[in-house]
């Protein structure tokens, strides 16, 4: 391998700077030596494994473990803070939190004295004060025994979204598109217009250079899951259905934020969630008991949708991937094959799944890389494990191929497993050499430790990408039915007329101030004239965004789809409660027949982060669009044939509670683990899968009508 030779720019804080044959080098151990570890000029798999020789038992340990970890600004009692309030030094005890699952340290603690060097970001400041604590970490971290710098992941900070923690944590600082699924809906319709997928790369790009900026150098994204389940609460952060599509979508996002190898500006990706979340048991999710389950009955089903966008992110690179917490079930499912070979189902969780890790991941697709538990399977999600000790679980987890564990500090179990002999020496010392290979490549320990406040800033507010990420909520706009041709509302058709601008949702209050934000957005487009009373309306459009189940806790029957208020419902155990996916259906209802009685048209927008049941909705509308966390102003501008709709729809709609019945032994009339554009092939007869309108829409992957 050819190394460049040529000088890095160097900053060091704490420690000093060597010279060797003319040369610079950190001395981060202070031996005035130059130990191969320090030494740029090797490859990063070289500097790894003399660092690894050099580390004790209690470095490797904190090495293997990534934690949430706080910013200053985020912690209310400012006295618990160091470095002028830039860290947090607040002490969580054990339970206090949803995930403090170990009592949580301060950070200078947790740095220098449990070791740890990978964190989670979940805070949203501004980009320089983003980028201070990142300096500020690695300041800590320069100062400790062999000066290992500190490596900071996020989940997606790029979409418009609303916060769910440990999902979204973070949106609207850097530059906003929509959705994962609006993302999808934009390039599939470019491609359908006979383009391609180019904008996933800009995407892709853009927030590369947004993170890089900042500090913040891996991701825990994207999705490479397909959609299978309607019910599956996690369906908003997926690419959609179709496995050909998530594959190239993969592709380019890895292409995007890695670059071609992992290198100085790279953002390494964690692909999630191996070897597919999709197939869920009813769309219940594995962060709860209920969903632990993966079921596949239909044969070939994981080799043919499941597994190929997995493929496509080891074919790109990606430097880790993520295994999903849930457990393939025996018991319902059907032998499943990968090229060719039976795979043995063993029913513990895929972080603790040694022929999936191993025999499927590594040694058939050739992952490179190393494997990033997602968070809490040591204590939490320990699905088919649940009789082990926590030491246990660690050494079952690292024995099938795990190489560092998610939103934990529990040093002392990993360590106990260690002193106990469960898990080898070797195996440690494989796990440190793959982590600390990505941080030498990422540039960390060179002239990468540190970044610029003021070119954070710079980036970020770089109009251009948001303009970029704009044109991308514009193109997701995806139009499902177009009555008479109610759209576009051209100045012929709304002059001398009134608009009614309302959004609905789950939550009253959100409505009532997402209603000011869409109402505000339309008087800026000027296009349109607006009136408060509906009364006097000749047009509405009106912004729905239902609401269905929680991350962490199970609904007590079924994931509800339809759109709904107060429905009856009947729970697993046979006693009945009350479910709203959206509120204010009765006024919504009254907008629209008070808008029909004038021989008005009424205009309805769904927020489709699930594959809702239109049923109570679609006919009230004269045009109905599906959005994805688009923003109002991007839908009004397609509503008035400013731009032309570009979008379809990434994921089948479901046509009627009938196509997704469960019966008393909890299976489902349509398959689990089969996307929607295929449930057909398995349908009882008479029954289709796919919503079908008024106007005969068929509301299949990839519909979406132009004007």
């Amino acid at each position: 391998m050819e190394h460049n030779h040529k000088q890095p720019e160097l900053e060091v804080r704490v420690k000093d700077l060597i010279e060797v044959d003319g040369l610079k080098f950190k001395d981060l151990n202070n031996s005035g030596k130059l130990e191969p570890y320090k030494d740029w000029r090797l490859s990063p798999q070289e500097r790894a494994k003399n660092l690894v020789s050099l580390m004790n038992i209690d470095e490797k340990v904190g090495m293997m473990l990534i934690n949430t970890r706080g910013m200053g600004l985020s912690q209310k009692d400012k006295r618990k803070t160091s470095r002028d309030g830039v860290l947090d030094e607040g002490i969580v005890e054990k339970g206090e939190n949803i995930f403090a699952a170990s009592k949580i340290w301060g950070t200078t603690h947790t740095i220098e004295n449990m070791n740890l060097r990978h964190f989670i970001l979940r805070d949203n400041w501004s980009p320089a004060q983003m980028a201070e604590w990142v300096n500020t970490m690695n300041e800590v971290c320069e100062g400790t025994r062999l000066g290992i710098p500190c490596l900071i992941a996020s989940n997606s900070r790029n979409e418009n979204t609303e916060f769910i923690f440990g999902m979204n944590d973070a949106a609207g600082i850097f530059s906003t598109w929509p959705g994962t699924l609006g993302l999808a809906a934009a390039a599939q319709g470019e491609i359908k217009n006979g383009g391609d997928a180019s904008l996933i790369s800009q995407f892709a790009e853009i927030a590369h250079d947004e993170w890089d900026a900042v500090g913040i150098r891996k991701g825990y994204m994207y999705m490479a899951d397909t959609v299978t389940d309607p019910r599956w609460q996690r369906i908003y952060g997926t690419f959609g259905e179709d496995p050909e599509f998530i594959s190239e979508a993969i592709g380019r996002v890895i292409d995007g934020f890695q670059g071609n190898a992992l290198g100085n500006h790279s953002i390494a990706m964690t692909t999630k969630h191996f070897p597919g979340g999709g197939p869920r048991e009813n769309g219940f999710d594995p962060h709860y008991e209920e969903g632990k389950w993966n079921l596949y009955p239909t044969p070939g089903s994981l080799e043919k949708y499941h597994l190929p966008p997995f493929r496509a992110a080891v074919e790109h690179g990606t430097s880790s991937m993520m295994p999903y917490y849930s457990i393939p079930s025996i018991k319902k499912s059907v032998v499943q094959e990968f090229e060719g070979v039976d795979i043995p189902f063993e029913e513990v969780g895929f972080t603790f799944n040694h022929y999936f890790l191993q025999h499927i991941l590594r040694e058939k697709l050739g992952f490179k890389g190393y494997i990033n538990s997602d968070s809490g399977v040591t204590n939490k999600m320990s699905w088919g494990v649940e009789t082990l000790s926590e030491a246990e679980r660690f050494a079952k987890a690292v024995n099938a191929g795990t190489d560092l564990v998610s939103d934990t500090n529990d040093i002392e179990n990993l360590k106990k497993a260690i002193e106990n002999g469960w898990i080898s020496e070797k195996r440690i010392d494989e796990a440190n050499e793959r982590l600390l290979t990505e941080m030498f490549a990422l540039g960390l320990f060179d002239d990468r430790t540190y970044v610029s406040t003021e070119n954070a800033a710079s980036v970020v507010s770089n109009q251009a990408n948001w303009d970029a990420a704009y044109e991308t909520h514009k193109k997701s706009v995806t139009v499902l039915k177009n009555n008479n041709q109610t759209l576009p509302l051209t100045a012929e058709k709304v002059d001398n007329k009134k608009v009614y601008v309302e959004v609905f949702h789950k939550e009253p209050e959100r409505a009532a101030s997402y209603t000011e934000i869409a109402r505000k957005e339309c008087q800026e487009l000027g296009q349109i004239t607006l009136t408060e009373n509906f009364e006097e309306a000749d047009t509405a459009i009106m912004f729905l965004h239902p609401k269905s189940g929680a991350y962490f806790s199970a609904t007590p029957g079924l994931l509800e789809l339809e759109i709904c208020e107060d429905k009856t419902e009947t729970a697993l155990d046979g006693s009945t409660y009350q479910e709203t996916t959206l509120s204010d259906m009765a006024h919504l209802k009254e907008v629209a027949d008070s808008i029909h009685v004038r021989g008005g048209k009424v205009i309805i927008s769904v927020n489709v982060i699930m594959p809702w049941i239109l049923g109570n909705v679609e006919p009230l509308a004269d045009a109905l669009i599906a959005g994805y966390d688009t923003f109002y102003k991007a839908q009004v501008e397609v509503m008035a044939g400013n731009t032309r709709p570009v979008g379809v729809l990434p994921l089948t709609l479901p046509a009627s509670e009938a196509v997704i019945a469960v019966d008393e032994n909890g299976e489902c009339v349509s398959r689990n683990d089969v996307p929607g554009y295929d449930k057909d092939k398995y349908m009882p007869e008479g029954l289709a899968y796919a919503y079908k309108d008024s106007d005969g829409n068929i509301y299949k992957l990839g519909h979406g009508l132009t004007f």
